[in-house]
C-alpha cells in the first residue's frame, strides 16, 4: 500500500487490531484531531511513546495501530470521551510536529497478517481466553473468533498484566504464531505468582 499521512496519538498504552480503547481529550490539539476524524470519517493512529534521553522529549516506536472513532460522549467534568477500535497495524516512517503540537506522521500500512486457526498445542491457551473472557464479557460475538490465531494472541496481549514493552513486542510481531510462542511463558509465569 502506498504511503500516507496521519495525525498521531502518542500514548503510554497500546491499541491492537481488534481492541477498543476509551480515551479522554482535552488538550485543543487533539481535540481539534478528534473533530476532523469525525468530520471526515478518517482514522488516526496510536503509537506508544517513550522517553528520549533530552528532557520533556518524547519519542514514539516505529510500530502503531490506527484506530476509528466508534462512539463518544460527554462527560460530567466537561471532557469529551471516545471510544476507539484498532484496525490495522501501521509503520511510522517519519513524524513533524505542527505549529498547534498535533503529530504527523508518514505512515505505510502493513498488510494484515494471514489468519488461521492456531495449532492443537495452544488449546489449552484458547480454553484460558475463553474463561477469562467469559468473566469479563468484553467481546460479543467471540465465539467465532476463537478460531483466529490473530484474533487470540493480540487478545491475550491486550488483557494480560504485561510491561508495556512486552505489549509492544506483540503489537510489532507479524505471525499470530509467534506472538502465541512468546506469550505462553509469561501466561504460565502469571499464573504460578498468582496461585
Amino acid at each position: 500500500m502506498s504511503d500516507q499521512r496521519i495525525p498521531i496519538f502518542p500514548l503510554r498504552t497500546i491499541l491492537f487490531p481488534g481492541s477498543k480503547l476509551p480515551l479522554r481529550i482535552f488538550e485543543p490539539r487533539y481535540l481539534d484531531m478528534v473533530s476532523a476524524c469525525m468530520r471526515s470519517k478518517r482514522e488516526f493512529g496510536i503509537a506508544l511513546s517513550r522517553k528520549v534521553p533530552q528532557p520533556g522529549m518524547l519519542e514514539t516506536y516505529t510500530t502503531g495501530t490506527l484506530a476509528t472513532i466508534i462512539d463518544w460522549n460527554q462527560g460530567n467534568d466537561g471532557l469529551l470521551g471516545i471510544t476507539v477500535l484498532g484496525t490495522n497495524k501501521f509503520e511510522l516512517l517519519s513524524m513533524i510536529k505542527q505549529e498547534d503540537g498535533l503529530n504527523i506522521g508518514e505512515i505505510k500500512i502493513i498488510e494484515r497478517e494471514e489468519d488461521f486457526k492456531a495449532p492443537p498445542n495452544f488449546d489449552n491457551m484458547i480454553s484460558l481466553l475463553e474463561a477469562i473472557l467469559d468473566d469479563l464479557d468484553l467481546y460479543e460475538d467471540r465465539e467465532k473468533f476463537f478460531e483466529s490465531a490473530s484474533w487470540v494472541s493480540f487478545r491475550f496481549a491486550e488483557i494480560l498484566p504485561l510491561k508495556i514493552e512486552d505489549k509492544q513486542k506483540c503489537l510489532e510481531f507479524d505471525d499470530p504464531i509467534l506472538r502465541l510462542n512468546f506469550l505462553e511463558p509469561l501466561i504460565k509465569l502469571i499464573r504460578e505468582k498468582s496461585q
